[in-house]
């Protein structure tokens, strides 16, 4: 039951993009944020896809996560529209697979996949159950004709970890859990770039089913330190230092509203209701952290943070 469970999570997870719009989404496009870093908007409601980051080194081209595998062909495709040199580094933020179930793509395209080891340690504890699920779901993961997905090929447990080629410098860091227990970051100091994965998302895309709410802030605090102009997010559009700002806000704040309310002896039952078969969870956060809060993830993360709360474990430690 619990497996079956943990299987629905993933599907809800999967079916997230379908769910929200975003009035300024601008998916399918590719905005130059810096000389040779450049930010591809993926198609979150129609295809579920992640956003990609384009980083131009000397004589090879870095990007920031693999996508499902039809995001992965469109960024690639993207790539060699803005320079010949070749993908020779494909970092997966996280082991989630609008992020990392393209892996095989770029890897017959002759680039080597990194993350942190956390990557491949959720993944050898998910997987193949959800590669499983998502191939029932997905036309482009069933067309891989693979049994699970394609871990990274190298992993790195120092933080930063630097790949510098004497023209520019790129700094992998690993701040702890937050959206999962290997969340990565990637930092162009010269250009002040950051590119939070899903550790920060520009709108209501938070999965916290995998995640430690608790501690999600203090990732953030990390990120914080970090001199940044420029957030490129996992999903949402790009933007500035006020998506890191606003994603610790938020995270702080359901925490705080869940732990109120089961101080006052409320149970799961009072804060998420089921009416007509959907679920509404019967709190209210504050208009400063709207941006990150839909009522369709609400339910969930209030179950999540309320799990947290009772238990004193992160959500992710817990059966899903």
């Amino acid at each position: 039951m619990k497996r079956i469970w943990m299987l629905a999570g993933f599907a809800a997870m999967l079916a997230l993009g379908f769910m929200i719009t975003r009035g300024d989404a601008q998916p399918n496009t590719l905005k130059l944020i810096a000389p040779g870093v450049w930010f591809r908007e993926g198609d979150l409601v129609h295809q579920d896809h992640c956003n990609n980051v384009i980083i131009e080194m000397k004589d090879y081209l870095i990007v920031v996560d693999a996508n499902f595998p039809s995001g992965a062909r469109l960024a690639l495709a993207d790539a060699k529209k803005v320079s010949p040199k070749p993908v020779k580094f494909v970092f997966d933020t996280h082991h989630h697979g609008d992020h990392t179930y393209g892996n095989a793509v770029w890897t017959g395209a002759g680039a080597t996949t990194i993350a942190f080891q956390g990557v491949a340690d959720e993944m050898k504890r998910y997987e193949p159950a959800r590669w499983q699920m998502a191939i029932k779901q997905r036309k482009d993961v069933a067309d891989m004709h693979r049994d699970t997905v394609e871990p990274p090929q190298q992993t790195f447990t120092d933080s930063p970890h630097v790949i510098t080629d004497g023209t520019r410098r790129v700094e992998f860091y690993h701040f702890g859990w937050a959206h999962t227990r290997g969340d990565g970051l990637v930092y162009l100091p010269q250009e002040q770039v950051l590119c939070s994965g899903d550790a920060a998302v520009n709108g209501p895309y938070n999965f916290t089913g995998d995640g430690n709410i608790g501690n999600w802030p203090k990732v953030l605090d990390g990120a914080l330190k970090l001199q940044v102009d420029h957030v490129l997010p996992g999903h949402g559009g790009a933007g500035g230092k006020e998506i890191l700002t606003g994603q610790r806000a938020f995270m702080i704040e359901l925490r705080r509203a869940v732990q109120a309310e089961v101080a006052k002896g409320k149970k799961l039952d009072d804060l998420v209701k089921t009416t007509n078969g959907k679920k509404m969870a019967m709190l209210q956060l504050p208009d400063a952290v709207k941006t990150w809060v839909s009522a369709d993830s609400l339910p969930d993360q209030v179950k999540d943070a309320y799990n947290e709360v009772t238990t004193g474990k992160a959500a992710g430690e817990l059966p899903h």
